[in-house]
Order: structure tokens, then sequence, then C-alpha cells
């Protein structure tokens, strides 16, 4: 099928908070966070698109739109070129095995109360994949392909590490057969020496597997490790969208430049004493008009706090949401 497998066209999502008894009273709506403001990007078969940005950005609220944990407000994400918003039924049900959810806590999101034998048959009973007798083995086959003991399906999750708990949810979700793994903050509940290691089973099963990932983390390194494309997020917005090797060398987005300067640098000639940014993050509950990070932009002008910029090309599968057509050099401020 040509096209990509999944897009997303002009998402919003708001949460509504309860109403103060003062804004009753004086007749205001009540307050609502802006968590998605008209998300737009594509992911094609077979590639990783990760999706970076700070806490707060909207990443794992997009994350769980895409697998229809939260329903959209506004906007569309088709799947195949279909609305997920309008499955109902069986066609609904066979989105939910094509696209799984890896969720970020591997301490929560696996029942305590269950042996791992009974987490992974709970998966391949309910959607059907194999009849009774041909679970057992499989269950054999999942634990396998994570690089797991074929003894670990007989344990509750508390006897494993972090680690293995996340290869555990990685079993789980591999259990249906999916085409797409959403893979929320996978490694950031994870020891630094595993993160690796958990990264690298995802890169192995997404080539044997044929797999498509959409990779969201804060860890510019290991989203430059693992993705084909990077999207950068501020405020429930994609700033920035391209493949990630361009997005690395030559970001075309203040914000996207700030992300990567504030990045940890081990070389002392290459450290830079100039802050990226500036203020604090706007809130959610009340954006600012125009740029949304123009409150924070060092390269700010008049135009940045009246107009809100749209994605433009930058080059090839490059885009960048921003008035100024490139950024200026940066200067070095050696220490």
């Amino acid at each position: 099928m040509t096209g990509p497998l999944l897009s997303v066209r002009g998402v919003r999502k708001v949460f509504p908070l309860p109403q103060p008894l003062w804004r009753g009273l004086r007749g205001l709506p009540p307050p609502v966070v802006h968590a998605l403001n008209g998300v737009s990007l594509e992911v094609a078969r077979g590639e990783t698109l990760g999706i970076v940005g700070e806490s707060g950005c909207g990443k794992s609220t997009l994350a769980r739109c895409l697998v229809r944990l939260w329903d959209v407000d506004d906007g569309q994400i088709l799947f195949e070129g279909q609305d997920i918003g309008g499955l109902k039924g069986p066609a609904r049900r066979a989105f939910n095995r094509r696209v799984q959810m890896i969720f970020q806590d591997p301490y929560s999101s696996l029942n305590p109360r269950m042996r791992v034998r009974q987490i992974l048959a709970e998966a391949l009973s309910v959607h059907r994949m194999r009849p009774a007798a041909e679970i057992p083995p499989r269950i054999a086959e999942l634990l396998d392909l994570v690089r797991l003991p074929a003894d670990a399906a007989d344990r509750f999750p508390h006897e494993f590490s972090g680690g293995q708990r996340q290869r555990i949810g990685i079993a789980r979700a591999l259990a249906v057969e999916p085409e797409v793994l959403v893979a929320d903050e996978l490694v950031s509940a994870l020891d630094v020496s595993v993160q690796a290691q958990v990264v690298n089973l995802l890169l192995h099963l997404q080539e044997r597997l044929n797999l498509t990932v959409v990779f969201v983390a804060h860890d510019l390194r290991l989203v430059r490790h693992i993705s084909h494309r990077v999207a950068v997020m501020y405020l429930g917005r994609v700033v920035e969208l391209a493949p990630t090797e361009v997005l690395f060398s030559a970001p075309a987005h203040p914000y996207t430049r700030a992300l990567l300067s504030a990045a940890p640098e081990l070389d002392p000639a290459r450290r830079t004493s100039r802050a990226a940014t500036r203020g604090e993050l706007p809130s959610p509950l009340d954006l600012p008009k125009g740029c949304l990070f123009a409150t924070r932009c060092p390269l700010a002008f008049d135009r940045c706090h009246a107009e809100r910029p749209e994605p433009t090309p930058r080059g090839p599968g490059h885009l960048a949401a921003c008035h100024l057509p490139e950024l200026p050099a940066q200067s070095q401020d050696r220490p």
C-alpha cells in the first residue's frame, strides 16, 4: 500500500479542569489544558519516528491518541487512510491489535497478581491469536523473542528487574502481532546501563518483524540512535520535523537548537555559556498569541508575537514552523 501508514492531521486535545467558584460567578468558561494544538505529521510503514520535547509538550498525550486510548477533540488520525475515530466493533478491535502501545512505567503497567504466562496468554486469547493448545508454545516463543528465559513464564512481575519487566511489556505487545508499536518513554524509568539493551532489542525486533515504531522520548541521544526522522514538539505543536541527521546537524527552529544546546557536552571546547532560551514555559491554560515559543526565543521579533507560523519546507523532508527563513550562525562562547 502506498502513502503513510499513520497520518495525524490538525489534531487538538484539551482536558477540562474543575470550574473555580470565582470563574463561575463571573460567567467565565471552565479552564482547560491545551495539550495538543494542531499536531500534523505522518509515519511511513517500517520507519521509526522519534518524538521529542520537554516535559508537558504533549508527547505522551499524542501517543495515547495514536492508539485511541483518548479520542481527539478536533482533527483526524488516519490508519491506512481510515479515520480511527470512527472505528467501531470488529474494526476497532482489529485496529487495537494492529497498533500497540508500550507504556513508560514497567512497574505499574503489569498486573502484579498475574504470572507472566497469564499476562501473555490473556493477550493471545482475547484477540484469538492462537488456539488454546498452541498458546503455551507461543508464550515460549515470545519470551525467547525478547531474550528472557523460558522459566520466566511462571514468575510474577515483582520478581523481575525494571529492564526485564519492560521486556515483558514488549512481549505482551508483540503477542498480538502488531504492525505499529507506540513506545511512550520506553526506557526513561530504567537505569542507564539497561536503556541501551532495551533500545537495541527494539531495533532488532523492528528489523526482524518489519515494525513501524513511534518512539516518544526526551533523551536526544536515544532518539538519534533509533529514529529515521524526528518530530520536535513544543506546547502541543510540532515545531520541526526532519530526517534525524539533518535535524541534529542543521536545526531550523530556535527551540530545536535550544534542545540540542541544552544537551550535555563532554568536549570542553564545544561547551557554551550562552543561554539557549529565556523565561519560563508558558501555561497550557493560557497559550500566548503568535508563535508559542516567542516568549522564550532569543531571536523573536514583532511578527512572532502577532502571527502563529505554519510549518514550511526547509529542505527535502524538512519542515519548521518559524518566521525566520533560516537561523543565524550560533556563536560558541568558550568558558
